[in-house]
């Protein structure tokens, strides 16, 4: 065995001049530093039971390190960009297994490839999507599969009927600024009227952010006959629906918001705790992109709503969006509103109907689904269930 020791100003010179003396076999033993910069002991044909009996000095009778060689201790940049070569080569393993995964299923099941390109145009989830047609009949043809999808598609998809009509109750209308709560709440207003007369109906003004919102209530239940209450604050709302229990019906107007707004949160706070008082309701924009649909579900679930009413189906350029996150969340359509006539843009929301409504939506606009995308969507969940 042989042991040297080297002194350079840092330890990438003491390395080196090591290996150039003993060579790559090297075994680092030591190291500290001292005043004039770093100290290395090293050995060749290292015996740690030799070392033992040696009678050398104390700071060389330690546990050697690992064999010295050509490549410095790697740095966090060296670390950091490895990490990101193998994150891009599992990328490349992932993308050229789900092509081959989606080739194979190409190949066994067209027409399971073909309704997946379908209810991607539609714009149903791709998990949602995968479910319904791995649910098939074995040996379906294309007529039936179409049939077949759409009729899962109306079952999983909630609707509550005409019940606040025939039963009444105390519904409060939550969503985002500019979905149209209120004139839900009036379309909604006019038809109990028409049904059972003012008698009963009462209007919970709650809003006092938006610029006239309250004067319009109050216009409102002026041209129906019906009394409007408007509560000292948004806090005490809780105390006005207790007054409030002769009505058969209470329709409640909520200020508007963005989702993300620490405002909205605080109220979603206040009509928590009218639980047992009311029913919250969403309203939400079909016309909105399907994830921030899915957010302000999200946000409000503390709520439990019991149901939601869907807005401007007349701007909406695709639905499968909005109910896949409907039917992910499993919150029943009460109302769909597709105009602004009051109150004839309002009806009672039906399953098939709406399923129907985004097939043709579809159709009308020429959505074509990317051939790239769908191997990728596809793929991936083919090869995960393999």
């Amino acid at each position: 065995m042989k042991i040297v020791r080297h002194t350079a100003p840092e330890m990438r010179q003491a390395l080196r001049a090591i290996r150039e003396q003993l060579g790559e076999d090297a075994v680092i033993l030591s190291s500290r530093r001292g005043p004039q910069g770093v100290e290395v002991t090293a050995a060749v044909d290292f015996d740690a039971a030799h070392l033992d009996s040696a009678a050398e000095p104390a700071e060389l009778r330690v546990t050697a390190a690992p064999a010295f060689t050509n490549a410095a201790a790697p740095t966090d940049a060296t670390t950091e960009a490895m990490g990101n070569e193998l994150k891009t080569l599992r990328r490349m393993l992932e993308t050229q297994l789900a092509q081959l995964a989606w080739n194979e299923r190409s190949r066994r099941n067209p027409v399971h490839v073909e309704l997946l390109r379908e209810l991607s145009e539609i714009g149903v989830a791709q998990d949602l999507a995968d479910h319904l047609v791995g649910q098939l009949p074995a040996g379906v043809d294309l007529t039936q599969g179409r049939r077949f999808t759409v009729a899962g598609l109306s079952q999983y998809l909630l609707v509550t009927g005409d019940r606040w009509l025939d039963s009444g109750g105390r519904v409060a209308f939550i969503g985002a600024t500019g979905v149209g709560k209120t004139t839900v709440l009036a379309k909604l207003a006019v038809r109990w009227i028409l049904r059972h007369g003012p008698q009963e109906l009462a209007i919970v003004a709650s809003d006092t952010v938006r610029i006239g919102a309250q004067d319009q209530m109050h216009a409102l239940g002026q041209l129906l006959g019906v009394p409007v209450h408007v509560p000292e604050r948004f806090e005490a709302l809780p105390q006005l629906l207790s007054r409030l229990s002769r009505h058969r019906l209470v329709l409640i107007d909520t200020p508007g918001a963005s989702v993300r707004e620490a405002q909205f949160e605080a109220r979603l706070a206040v009509l928590g705790s009218c639980a047992p008082l009311l029913e919250p309701a969403l309203v939400l924009a079909a016309s909105t992109q399907a994830g921030a649909l899915e957010e302000t579900i999200q946000r409000c679930a503390v709520l439990k709503p019991t149901s939601c009413l869907l807005t401007k189906m007349d701007e909406a350029a695709s639905l499968g969006g909005a109910l896949s996150a409907l039917i992910g969340a499993r919150l029943p359509v009460s109302y769909v509103s597709d105009g602004q006539r009051v109150p004839e843009d309002l009806r009672p929301a039906r399953a098939l109907e709406l399923v129907t409504q985004a097939v043709r939506l579809a159709k009308s606009s020429g959505a074509a689904a990317d051939e790239d995308l769908l191997r990728r969507r596809f793929g991936k969940l083919a090869h995960a269930n393999t």
